[in-house]
């Protein structure tokens, strides 16, 4: 089958109009502000191998890592019709174990045509302290509850040895069935969209138009890459850990519109929670790779098929079971988002930003009552042409912020302030975009655990431009005086104390 430009535009936009869809049911039915509000959830379509073929415009360290949580689906469970299976563990098809997948087959008439799945941030699953991400953690399972891939839900219904230990585990029972049953109705939505394309489409010809369109981004993909010299890009940058610095490194291989990205160098995996599982490096690597070459290309897994990672187990970026994780999702991502754009910017120098705040600034509040999570937004860097934004999230996230109204609504605090923090973006030709300030005052006692990153080494310039401020943490006590924080803690507040985010700035690009 021969499929003409204007097929295949048309289906590519409603395969992705099908995970847009999904998206939307996601966020309208979830209970948690977190996923409501904050949008901390993606959603895709995939073929029936479990490769990609269209994804909404979500979250990229959730989208380039889930075909992993299909793979592992179609590796240790035995399919059934109409069953929707779950996964969380890191090391079996996950990335951290707050981010919970479905996944979920498309059948049409006895025939497998296609998988849909989402992935949606649980703020609470377990472990030692609230919101699931202890700074003390040395292993996953003091993180929370771990899903090995499982059936989860059957005719509509939960599967009792799924839900009941996952409900059991959480402070937020209730919250969490009600954002489970909003991604159950996603998949449900999406599958239904799915297999009405299959049956109107026939299904010789609907594999034959999926195969085109995987076809077709990898060719758009390696006709980028050839574009881009030929030779070896290196670049290095550093995770911050209790005083020292833990490398990231990696060497860009480019030859013939292909490449590979060897992370040889980079720091072995350690006795904490920065550690990173391969799958979540693949994303990361997906996701710069766009950045420095077309965002026109159809992101499929076609798209990919010209990359490859080399990340030697055992190592911050390819961390072996039982380490912990929870941080490596949220922060060391960045970092190799970062140290991954500042190899792509020696070989496209025209194409690349400077460094972004190259952290997500998490910030997890809870008790037996309540958790509270959100990642807090910073500066751009600078990029050819053009300044950074400010007060946006970047790199492997892509949410929003939690509303003042409905943080205060939902949780016990009070917003003192939230502002631009002026002069943290990096100065140059184009400045780094600006960081935010944020404080909230508690209106009970809570437990706080803070992961954030660019508190010593701050983001870098390109070209000429200079670093963004770093990001700073302060906690003050009732009645005291303003007490600096490590970005990587888990401490006890009072009703009356505060505490005061100020997030890093982007680097600038260019010399003034």
């Amino acid at each position: 089958m021969r499929v003409d430009p204007i097929t295949l535009e048309v289906a590519r936009n409603e395969f992705a109009a099908v995970a847009d869809e999904m998206g939307a049911v996601l966020r309208r039915t979830a209970y948690s502000p977190n996923i409501k509000e904050r949008a901390d959830c993606s959603a895709a379509v995939f073929v029936p191998n479990g490769e990609m073929l269209a994804q909404a415009e979500h979250i990229p360290v959730h989208l380039g890592s889930m075909p992993a949580s299909v793979t592992a689906v179609l590796e240790h469970t035995d399919l059934e019709p109409g069953v929707q299976y779950a996964v969380n563990d890191p090391y079996h098809g996950g990335t951290h174990l707050n981010d919970l997948t479905l996944v979920r087959p498309v059948h049409v008439a006895g025939e497998l045509v296609g998988w849909v799945a989402n992935r949606a941030h649980h703020a609470d699953v377990g472990g030692e302290a609230p919101g699931s991400m202890p700074a003390h953690a040395t292993t996953v399972d003091q993180e929370g509850h771990v899903v090995a891939p499982m059936a989860a839900v059957r005719d509509g219904e939960w599967i009792s040895s799924f839900v009941e230990p996952f409900l059991a585990a959480t402070r937020t029972p209730a919250e969490r069935l009600g954002d489970l049953s909003a991604q159950l109705g996603a998949n449900e939505v999406g599958a239904r969209r799915w297999a009405a394309l299959a049956e109107r489409t026939g299904s010789g010809a609907f594999f034959e138009l999926t195969e085109a369109l995987l076809s077709y981004g990898e060719r758009r993909m390696t006709a980028a890459l050839a574009a881009l010299p030929d030779g070896d890009f290196p670049f290095e940058d550093v995770m911050e850990w209790r005083g020292s610095f833990l490398p990231i490194a990696v060497t860009l291989t480019i030859e013939g519109g292909r490449l590979l990205a060897d992370f040889t160098g980079s720091a072995d995996q350690i006795e904490g929670n920065i550690n990173t599982v391969e799958a979540v490096t693949r994303s990361c690597l997906y996701y710069a790779v766009r950045v420095a070459t077309d965002p026109t290309i159809p992101t499929n897994g076609g798209c990919y098929r010209p990359l490859s990672l080399s990340a030697p187990a055992g190592s911050l970026v390819n961390a072996r079971p039982p380490a912990a994780v929870a941080a490596g999702n949220v922060e060391t991502s960045q970092r190799i988002a970062d140290v991954l754009l500042g190899a792509l910017a020696r070989a496209a120098p025209d194409r690349v930003p400077a460094a972004s705040q190259g952290t997500m600034n998490n910030v997890l509040i809870g008790s037996d009552d309540f958790a509270y999570y959100e990642t807090l937004a910073g500066g751009q860097g600078g990029r050819p042409g053009r300044a950074g934004q400010s007060g946006i999230h970047t790199g492997m996230t892509n949410t929003k912020n939690t509303p003042v109204e409905a943080l205060e609504t939902h949780y016990p605090f009070r917003v003192i302030r939230n502002q631009l923090r002026r002069g943290s973006g990096g100065a140059g030709r184009y400045p780094g975009g600006e960081g935010i300030e944020r404080e909230i005052e508690f209106l009970t006692s809570a437990t706080v655990s803070l992961m954030g990153e660019r508190r010593v080494a701050a983001p870098w310039g390109l070209a000429g431009g200079s670093p963004g401020a770093c990001g700073e943490d302060w906690l003050i006590r009732a009645g005291g005086k303003p007490e600096r924080v490590p970005g990587k803690t888990t401490f006890s507040v009072s009703p009356g104390d505060r505490l005061l985010v100020k997030t890093p700035g982007g680097g600038g690009w260019g010399s003034l």
